[in-house]
């Protein structure tokens, strides 16, 4: 008797140039999977993406790791994939992406893995490929790259900013596993700083990097500087460096953002970002 190979299986190496191909139907909306894939070619393993296929075909994939990302998934797919990772609950932290696929996607699991923290079932994903300067924008050019040496200075500033935005802590206990991970944006030089005195007092991170596209996260700055308009110069700077190559060839910056955040979507259009598509988190 033949046995029929699953819909849905991890990927192996051999699927690398499909995955990307189907990541780059819309880079922006699939930056994060993307950049997940080209980063598994230094450990030669894509275990953690799991891969539909029809008549042999790969026609859509999941990022399925602590976080659930679909791209490019119809109905079927969906369903498929909520079969396979409907025992997972215990060890997923979110599902994010394009909020048709995610709300659909979730809407699967619910039934398996019970209510969640919170949806936010309206994030604008927004793009820009001009540099504020091009478009006579202030530009604050303190703002640099982390150093090394300064991850111990960085850490509280990603803390407050992951707290304030998910709701929770990034660690309990021991920072070390939240602390090698701020690290490593800073050793990549993915992480984007202004000091004043010895203290971050601004910062932003490149979370993805892929296709020609880099994805900005954990927009912070410290409380006490809010409210003087220098959000607006300090963000600014860090499109401008990152569109001018600094941290190889990008020509299209991407966020995106709770809509509830007024003030954030407002200074968002105002350096130049667009609205090209919507988000959806679930966070558990």
């Amino acid at each position: 008797m033949l046995r029929t190979r699953p819909a849905v299986r991890p990927l192996t190496p051999a699927d690398r140039d499909a995955a990307l191909a189907l990541c780059g139907r819309d880079p922006a909306r699939h930056l994060f999977v993307a950049a997940r894939i080209e980063e598994s070619a230094r450990t030669g393993s894509l275990s953690s993406v799991l891969g539909h296929r029809v008549d042999g075909e790969l026609d859509s994939i999941c990022w399925a790791n602590a976080n659930i990302v679909p791209v490019e998934t119809d109905d079927s797919a969906r369903a498929a994939l909520a079969e396979r990772m409907r025992r997972w609950r215990p060890s997923t932290a979110s599902v994010l992406g394009p909020r048709e696929e995610v709300l659909d996607l979730w809407d699967r699991l619910a039934r398996h893995w019970g209510p969640p923290r919170a949806i936010r079932a309206d994030q604008p994903l927004m793009t820009t490929r001009t540099k504020p300067s091009a478009r006579g924008l202030e530009i604050d050019h303190r703002v640099r790259p982390a150093w090394d040496s300064e991850v111990d200075a960085v850490l509280p500033a990603a803390t407050h900013m992951f707290t304030h935005e998910i709701g929770y802590p990034p660690y309990v206990g021991s920072s070390r596993a939240y602390r090698a991970a701020v690290a490593g944006l800073i050793a990549r030089r993915h992480t984007f700083v202004l000091v004043e005195q010895g203290e971050v007092v601004f910062k932003t991170d490149i979370g993805s990097l892929a296709l020609g596209c880099a994805q900005l996260q954990g927009v912070w700055l410290t409380p006490r500087l809010r409210g003087r308009g220098l959000s607006g110069p300090l963000l600014a700077a860090v499109v401008d460096q990152v569109l001018d190559g600094r941290v190889g060839p990008v020509t299209e910056v991407s966020l995106y953002v709770n809509d509830f955040n007024v003030a954030a979507l407002a200074l968002y259009e105002r350096i130049g970002f667009t609205t090209v598509g919507t988000f959806a988190t679930v966070l558990l």
